[in-house]
């Protein structure tokens, strides 16, 4: 077993000048940095006094899975030879919200799109969808139920990977 750490900053921005003396008076603005890469403008919710043109916490979590099925998912491809040639994930989660204002995500479910080379792989890109939650480290790691409801759908024309200038052929 290896552990892996990261390191992340949260620097709050959102200080109108009397800190957080009034719940209305200042701003759920942040920056979320991490050693050498590019700043993420941060906010709460809408719902919760944010900018709604940065991303939340909420977003976050979800993009977070969505990523991680992803890379998995193209990992595991690879590995049984499912060639995919596009994937688009359109994820969506469930938060509830309870009266004394905490609250939980009860889901997230994702919504890829794959496209893979040939019809022969259909079903095994769809199975792959199955086993890349034993690996998803963030899958792994939260509470609530990670769905998937894949589609896939086969390259027109169909991909010749005889054709791909990749290191490996």
């Amino acid at each position: 077993m290896s552990e892996h750490h990261y390191a992340t900053r949260v620097t709050w921005t959102g200080n109108l000048g009397a800190g957080t003396q009034h719940y209305a008076g200042y701003r759920r603005e942040h920056d979320l940095d991490a050693s050498g890469k590019p700043t993420i403008a941060g906010s709460s919710d809408p719902a919760f006094r944010g900018d709604p043109s940065r991303w939340n916490p909420e977003e976050l979590l979800v993009a977070s899975l969505s990523q991680c099925h992803m890379l998995w998912y193209l990992h595991l491809c690879a590995l049984a030879k499912v060639v995919v040639t596009a994937y688009v994930d359109d994820a969506v989660g469930t938060m509830v919200e309870h009266a004394d204002g905490s609250g939980e995500f009860t889901s997230v479910t994702l919504r890829p799109t794959v496209t893979v080379a040939a019809e022969t792989m259909v079903e095994q890109a769809r199975q792959i969808h199955g086993d890349v939650h034993r690996y998803c480290f963030i899958a792994r790691s939260v509470k609530f139920p990670v769905g998937h409801e894949p589609t896939i759908l086969v390259a027109d024309p169909p991909f010749d990977p005889s054709a791909d200038p990749s290191p490996t052929g």
